[in-house]
C-alpha cells in the first residue's frame, strides 16, 4: 500500500468509499456517526484536496482503497482545545486525522493509514463516536491512549478522544 495527496480525479472514488463506510459502520452498531447527516459532504472534501490536506491510501494495483483527513500543526483542531473527563498527554503541535474510512477490499487499510499518519509526526489525535467500537479497537491496537471526551460542530454525539506521542 502507499499514501498521496487526494487529486480531483480521485474524488468519485472518495465518495464511493464514505459511503461504504458509512453503511459499514451502520452494519456495526455504529448508524449514527456519519450516516444522519451523509458525512462527510462533498464539498468538505473538495476544500480538504484544494488545501492539501487530504489523502488516499491505494493498493498495490494502484487502486484507491481508502481516504484520510491528514494534518499537522500547533492547535491545530479547535474541537481539540476543551476535552472533558480527562487531558491531552502532550501540549506539543500535532497531527490529527479525521474522515478515514476504507472500501473493506484489504485488510488493514485503516492501520496502515494511521500508522503513516503517525510516522509523519510522532504525535498524533485522533476522535470518534462512541458507538464506533472498530475504531476504538484499532486505536488501542496501535497504542493510542483514550484521554478523554471532546465535541464536534456537526453533531452533539460526544466524541472519544485519543492520543498517542513518543514525548
Amino acid at each position: 500500500m502507499q499514501i498521496r495527496h487526494s487529486t480531483k480525479e480521485d474524488l468519485d472514488r472518495i465518495m464511493e468509499i464514505y459511503a461504504y463506510a458509512r453503511q459499514f459502520m451502520a452494519d456495526h452498531g455504529n448508524p449514527n456517526q456519519w450516516g444522519p447527516n451523509k458525512w462527510p459532504p462533498l464539498d468538505l472534501i473538495v476544500q480538504d484536496i484544494a488545501a492539501g490536506h487530504s489523502y488516499v491510501c491505494a493498493n498495490d494495483d494502484g487502486k484507491v482503497i481508502g481516504t484520510f483527513f491528514y494534518l499537522f500543526g500547533k492547535d491545530i483542531e479547535p474541537t481539540y482545545l476543551q476535552i472533558d473527563d480527562g487531558a491531552w498527554m502532550d501540549d506539543s503541535p500535532y497531527g490529527v486525522v479525521h474522515r478515514i474510512a476504507g472500501d473493506g477490499s484489504e485488510k488493514g487499510i485503516g492501520t496502515y493509514c494511521i500508522k503513516w499518519a503517525y510516522e509523519q509526526c510522532g504525535h498524533l489525535r485522533i476522535d470518534t463516536h462512541g458507538d464506533n467500537v472498530v475504531m476504538q479497537n484499532l486505536l488501542h491496537k496501535l497504542g493510542f491512549t483514550h484521554c478523554g471526551t471532546i465535541y464536534v460542530h456537526e453533531d452533539h454525539d460526544p466524541r472519544l478522544a485519543f492520543e498517542k506521542t513518543f514525548h
